[in-house]
């Protein structure tokens, strides 16, 4: 599958905020978003022209897509299930993206990124419900519990994650910091669920 392999870093300096990409460097005063709070490229520091309706509608669906670390065609598969789902699309949108598996390992501290969480478990280091999953895009439901393997216990990238972690940060979430493990207690509100984004905009976007 195709993946972007370019600086990370650049994505946060297109949208011209952080999308928390890079793990801890983005808690630093390495992160370029701290020097270079502006769009990369020749043209970056020039005069910007006027955004168009359309425009600020795409910048915010690349924001959400990158934040999720999602292809287009993911993204818009995505839209389309939330789209079918009961309620207001943009918080179904929302509420499917958080309950990725490689989002919620994210969420519980068990890596520093959700570029991480996805190699973490595509290394085969967690399970859910005493089962192994590989699948990054696996979808939790309410009461799934998510442990690390007894032989990923010792993995420095997991602890070194999880340093960075306070206990219970978010509501629909447990952490059990002891034993490696976490419980998607449920489906989170979108008012719970800490994203500097407008979900609206992509609804207004995919409806044209």
């Amino acid at each position: 599958m195709a993946r972007y392999t370019d600086s990370v870093c650049k994505l946060c300096r297109r949208e011209r905020q952080k999308l928390f990409l890079k793990g801890q460097k983005c808690f630093t005063e390495k992160c370029p978003i701290e020097s270079k709070n502006y769009p990369p490229g020749e043209h970056g520091l020039g005069r910007r022209a006027k955004v168009s309706e359309y425009g600020i509608q795409l910048r915010e669906k690349q924001k959400i897509k990158r934040m999720y670390g999602l292809l287009e065609s993911q993204f818009k598969n995505y839209f389309t299930k939330a789209n079918k789902q009961k309620g207001r699309t943009g918080e179904n949108l929302i509420k499917l993206l958080e309950s990725r598996f490689d989002n919620v390992v994210y969420r519980l501290g068990f890596a520093a990124s959700r570029n991480q969480a996805r190699q973490l478990i595509r290394h085969r280091h967690f399970m859910i419900n005493d089962r192994l999953v590989d699948i990054p895009s696996y979808v939790l439901s309410a009461g799934d519990v998510i442990k690390v393997r007894e032989k990923s216990k010792k993995l420095d990238a997991i602890h070194n994650a999880l340093k960075r972690v306070k206990d219970n940060t978010y509501a629909w979430l447990t952490v059990d910091k002891a034993n490696l493990a976490g419980t998607f207690v449920q489906i989170p509100e979108r008012a719970d669920v800490p994203l500097n984004a407008n979900e609206q905009l992509v609804v207004e976007l995919y409806s044209k």
